[in-house]
């Protein structure tokens, strides 16, 4: 089956700094659209950042200049580099792929999700 594994979440000071990882399998990924999303707790969840399979990339307000967003497809990986935390990215964030699974090769695009990475900003 398809599985997203994010990993590089925790702890950190207001001002610091965090790398998230999305490791992806079972999934082709140079044709998948990406993104991760955040959910805090009592919002709804947002889409953080995302990255379509050219490698065009777009950022929600609230973060724009404080991330970047990329992928390895030799990798299949998805990363966020995020900079300057604040407590408002506090939240539990998710790798999401829109895209085709390498073991039913009939079906078509569909949404996956990873287990989430919890992210908390704090002083």
């Amino acid at each position: 089956q398809v599985q997203l594994v994010e990993s590089g979440g925790g702890l950190v000071h207001p001002g610091g700094s965090l790398r998230l990882s999305c490791e992806a399998s079972g999934i082709m990924f140079d044709s998948a659209d990406l993104a991760w999303y955040r959910q805090a707790p009592g919002k709804q969840r947002e889409q953080v950042a995302s990255i379509t399979r050219t490698g065009s990339t777009k950022y929600a307000a609230s973060v724009k200049g404080r991330v970047a967003l990329s992928r390895d497809n030799a990798k299949d990986t998805l990363t966020l580099q995020i900079d300057k935390l604040t407590p408002e990215d506090t939240a539990v964030y998710y790798c999401n792929a829109r895209g085709r699974t390498i073991y039913e090769l009939g079906i078509g695009d569909r949404d996956y999700w990873g287990q989430g990475t919890q992210v908390t900003v704090s002083s």
